[in-house]
């Protein structure tokens, strides 16, 4: 045998070997832990952000021309209906209205005369110790002076009305504003702004809800008649919560069409003066149906390209599954279609698994703990 028949022939046993070579070892099986499928009762919040608005808010304007004499608040303060607010100058109505007054006084002294003669007049007449034309001049003077008296009242009320709006008292009880004019400053009727006054307790929660909201809405406006609980709650931009629960208060009358909710006002009580009209806020409304639905852990979904999937567990392998997710609950989530009650699913290790995967299984950790609870709260925000 030559040299490159024995380098042949040790190539070809060479590769012959390495054809018949064994499969690489199959991969472990995954250790997982898992949770069996439970139904429980959700109980959470729905948010929706929400405008806190003054229930009643009334600019204060002057009736009347002069200039500010006296400020009597403190800006910003609660002030009660008929509190004095302000005084502006009262010497030109004072006077005018002492005149209408003396003007009244002389009126009537001239009908006391004028009402005597006619009077002495009527009874010559009946004699017939005088004229009758006399006695009808002065029957037609005691009608002139008459009307003269009734337009000196109508003049004397005029005037003090005009007096009266010197003065300008607080129209509703509220918090008032900061000051638009100083004492001092010239004002004219129906243009310049003195203040603003909001009433503040209760106060109102504006929040635009979708319109399948409305039934729900509905008939919590029938039933909450009373009631104290926390149906509706807010919390603040800073993320507290309000301590105060609060009603259904006005459902708008129509649906805007072209974003498909509805208006709704609630009242909150407002005792410590915490809510500011123009305040930003999240309006919370318990969802609690009472129906049962699956509840899991969010941990143990695993999302991909927006579809939410969890791993069955059967035997000692897993299967991809598909499901609908719901609300997100703190760590929990419902799930509306894909598992069902029993059913055992991943818990952990999610990330390591495919469909199909061998897994090796710890003892099931039963749902009732963690899924047949209770949960109240909520990181759902919605926009209106």
């Amino acid at each position: 045998m030559t040299h490159k028949t024995f380098v042949y022939l040790f190539m070809l046993i060479g590769f012959t070997s390495c054809g018949h070579s064994d499969p690489p070892p199959a991969p472990p099986p995954v250790s997982v832990n898992v949770i069996t499928v439970k139904q429980g009762s959700a109980r959470y919040y729905d948010s929706y952000p929400a405008t806190i608005i003054a229930v009643n808010q009334v600019e204060v304007r002057p009736q009347v021309a002069g200039y500010i004499t006296g400020i009597f608040f403190q800006e910003g303060q609660h002030v009660e209906k008929g509190q004095k607010i302000y005084q502006i100058d009262q010497q030109q109505y004072r006077g005018a209205y002492e005149q209408a007054v003396a003007q009244l006084n002389a009126s009537e002294a001239n009908l006391s005369k004028v009402q005597q003669d006619a009077d002495r007049y009527e009874e010559l007449g009946k004699q017939d110790a005088i004229a009758q034309q006399t006695v009808q001049h002065a029957l037609a003077d005691l009608q002139t002076a008459k009307k003269q008296v009734e337009a000196a009242k109508a003049n004397v009320s005029a005037v003090e009305v005009n007096l009266r709006y010197s003065t300008i008292y607080a129209p509703l009880s509220g918090t008032i504003g900061i000051s638009s004019v100083k004492q001092g400053a010239s004002v004219s009727p129906g243009t310049t702004l003195l203040n603003t006054i909001s009433s503040d307790n209760p106060i109102g929660v504006d929040v635009a809800l979708e319109e399948t909201l409305i039934p729900f809405m509905v008939k919590e406006n029938k039933s909450d008649k009373g009631k104290t609980d926390s149906t509706f709650t807010i919390t603040l931009a800073d993320q507290s919560k309000y301590p105060y629960p609060g009603k259904i208060f006005i459902i708008d009358r129509a649906v805007d069409p072209q974003t498909g909710t509805i208006k709704v006002r609630l009242l909150f009580p407002n005792p410590d003066n915490l809510l500011k009209a123009g305040m930003s806020a999240n309006l919370k409304i318990l969802n609690n149906s009472g129906v049962e639905t699956i509840l899991i852990p969010y941990k143990a979904v695993v999302e991909q390209m927006a579809e939410y999937f969890v791993y069955v567990v059967n035997a000692d392998t897993v299967a991809q599954r598909k499901v609908l997710l719901g609300q997100r609950i703190r760590d929990m989530t419902v799930v509306k279609t894909g598992l069902k009650q029993d059913e055992i699913i991943v818990l952990d290790g999610v990330q390591k698994l495919r469909d199909g995967s061998k897994v090796k299984v710890a003892a099931p950790v039963s749902g009732q703990d963690s899924v047949g609870r209770q949960v109240s709260d909520s990181s759902k925000r919605k926009s209106s």
